[in-house]
């Protein structure tokens, strides 16, 4: 009975553009474990003894609990577990905002790359100048192909939540992109990834981020401005959020808007992920708290 529940609830999830394979395998897992107790229904105890068979139990109770609410809502008989008894969720990491000086330096370093007569130190300048300027995810710039490139910009097929969308481009990043592109035609590569190895095969996360580890130390950004936050591929997505954020014009509306179009831009599902990116946006925070302020004296008796 619980596994069926699973297929269609799975099957809801996904129809909304959630992908979930490691929610599957858990949900699996916890229905294999609560069938080998005779449970046709959710329980608390259940939920808690399978959860508690790792050392890190919270996430997995992330799992069912929503799972436990989406059944209950057609069978009162299944219990929704407390979803905070294992500890709060820990607060999201405060990102590394690389300045421009900084980002200077992760390129000039890219550019060093070895075999310099090879693709490889263009590669990876355009890669990671592209995250820089446009947001993108990491699994969405190495899923480029070819025919992705057109001329209102990049088509992103893949996201991190199966939705499409088109991200415009600044001319001056068509214009990099595009000579990397001419040069990057010139290899031999069959494979039509638009950034790819020097084995001319499309580029794989661990390469990535083991280029990028190296590139970091090189440069002194591994000192992480001496506050132990050494700065990561997902913290040049973060910076070009807040950058953008900086540029907001002043004034309530022109910040929902904003927010709204910069949400739409970076393939958020909810634009209340969009809105965490203001705590670090230091001046927009300032004016939030300034109206709050305004707002709460002018409703004072």
């Amino acid at each position: 009975m619980l596994m069926k529940a699973v297929d269609s609830y799975l099957a809801v999830r996904r129809a909304a553009g959630f992908e979930l394979k490691k929610q599957e395998y858990l949900l699996r897992s916890f229905t294999r474990f609560a069938s080998v107790r005779g449970d046709e229904y959710i329980t608390t105890p259940t939920v808690m003894d399978w959860a508690s068979q790792i050392e890190t139990p919270r996430y997995r109770l992330e799992v069912v609990v929503p799972f436990a609410r989406y059944l209950q809502a057609e069978d009162e008989r299944h219990e929704v577990p407390p979803s905070r008894v294992f500890g709060p969720r820990p607060s999201r990491r405060i990102p590394f905002i690389f300045s421009q000086d900084e980002l200077n330096r992760l390129f000039q370093a890219a550019m060093r790359l070895e075999p310099l007569d090879s693709l490889r130190p263009h590669t990876y300048t355009t890669l990671f100048a592209l995250l820089a300027v446009t947001g993108l995810r990491i699994s969405e710039a190495l899923n480029l192909r070819f025919e992705d490139v057109t001329a209102d910009g990049l088509v992103i097929h893949r996201t991190k939540f199966q939705k499409s969308r088109l991200v415009s481009l600044h001319e001056t990043t068509e214009a990099g992109l595009q000579r990397y592109l001419e040069r990057r035609k010139r290899t031999a590569a069959t494979d039509n990834h638009v950034f790819v190895s020097l084995r001319e095969r499309g580029l794989s996360r661990n390469a990535v981020f083991e280029t990028f580890d190296k590139l970091r130390k090189s440069t002194g950004l591994d000192r992480g401005r001496g506050t132990g936050r050494r700065p990561r591929i997902h913290d040049l997505r973060f910076s070009f959020a807040v950058r953008a954020l900086e540029t907001c014009p002043e004034g309530r509306d022109n910040v929902g808007r904003h927010m709204l179009a910069l949400s739409t831009y970076m393939g958020h599902t909810s634009i209340r992920y969009t809105y965490w990116y203001l705590q670090a946006t230091p001046h927009l925070m300032r004016d939030i708290a300034q109206a709050c302020d305004s707002f709460l004296k002018a409703g004072a008796p």
